[in-house]
């Protein structure tokens, strides 16, 4: 079947000014019949598109997301949020809802911030995880009896730690995925961070991380107390998603079951899929899912990474009601399907 260089173009998503551009380069370019022998004109059109263009229509993708941000049923409900989608070399296209949140409010994200310390954990070792310490970002250590609420004045992650059984050891309990931040406040301390007040801890996690990221902590709860503008957790991500850390090479290694009736796990959160746990962060591969990876806040704060580490994005707000982060799942999993139609 033959493919003229207009069909080839068309398919690569080049339309309008961009293909009459093509049709001229292709009616005027010369070329010696060993390179138009060796390469088809319309292989060379494709590949000089794609190089321009390496996200194959992105104004068009720009215009789907931000559409699906204003119009899905999922985001529209929402409220104010912001929200962001971008590669390893930047931003690729954002937007917000209302005026509430923009790219440099510093929001708490909550349970986002278990990302942040698997990437901290896996970096500062060189990406060899010994087994306890695969056990706790797998949240099957047995120290599942956290209570951030006891962590209230708490100055330090050990102190933190020492409130109210908090770092109490569930032995019956280990090999279990068990969904709590007693796993990572324990292998803090392992790691000699215990005596860290919110300060030191942040000064500790952007020593392994980079000094360009700006992350704080607004309690030395490491699995729940970050502090980032969505710019800074975003520059976080482009880090994984470029492969700057070494966690990027292990997004989804050594998945867990978190629920089931084959599943032993323990407890997890309400969510709308059967999804695996990986290095502090889920798995969206349950039915339907897009096999993206994220790590979800209580508080609405949503990022993920694409399924093929291409890309990331995420869903800012930071609200005190119920459920919060599955609404802003089910508007990020909308962009998502919005960016890949």
């Amino acid at each position: 079947m033959t493919v003229t260089w207009r069909a080839a173009a068309l398919a690569a998503g080049l339309s309008g000014a961009a293909l009459m551009a093509a049709a001229g380069a292709h009616a005027q370019s010369p070329a010696s019949p060993e390179v138009a022998h060796a390469i088809p004109m319309d292989a060379l059109q494709i590949q000089a598109y794609q190089k321009a263009d390496p996200h194959h229509g992105l104004a068009r993708r720009r215009a789907a997301v931000a559409a699906a941000a204003s119009t899905d049923a999922a985001c529209r409900e929402m409220g104010d949020f912001y929200w962001e989608i971008g590669d390893g070399s930047g931003t690729l296209a954002s937007g917000s809802r209302g005026n509430r949140y923009s790219a440099n409010k510093p929001l708490q994200v909550a349970s986002a911030s278990k990302l942040v310390f698997a990437a901290y954990v896996v970096e500062r070792v060189g990406g060899q995880l010994t087994p306890d310490q695969l056990d706790a970002l797998e949240m099957r250590s047995g120290y599942d009896n956290f209570n951030p609420l006891a962590c209230f004045a708490a100055h330090t992650v050990a102190a933190c730690l020492d409130r109210r059984g908090n770092g109490l050891l569930n032995a019956e309990h280990q090999g279990r995925f068990s969904y709590n931040g007693g796993h990572d406040q324990h292998l803090a301390t392992t790691l000699g961070l215990g005596d860290l007040d919110r300060y030191g801890l942040a000064a500790e996690v952007r020593r392994v991380l980079g000094p360009d990221l700006h992350l704080d902590y607004a309690a030395p709860r490491v699995s729940g107390g970050l502090k980032a503008s969505p710019a800074a957790y975003g520059a976080f991500l482009r880090k994984v998603v470029s492969g700057h850390l070494r966690i990027h090479d292990l997004l989804g290694s050594h998945p867990v079951c978190t629920q089931g009736p084959d599943c032993a796990a323990v407890q997890a959160p309400d969510l709308p899929q059967p999804w695996h746990y990986s290095l502090n962060h889920w798995v969206e591969d349950g039915p339907g899912g897009d096999g993206a990876f994220s790590s979800p806040g209580m508080m609405g704060f949503y990022p993920w990474i694409s399924a093929d580490r291409r890309t990331y994005g995420l869903i800012a707000r930071e609200v005190m009601a119920p459920k919060a982060y599955l609404a802003s799942m089910a508007c990020g999993q909308a962009l998502r399907r919005a960016w890949n139609q």
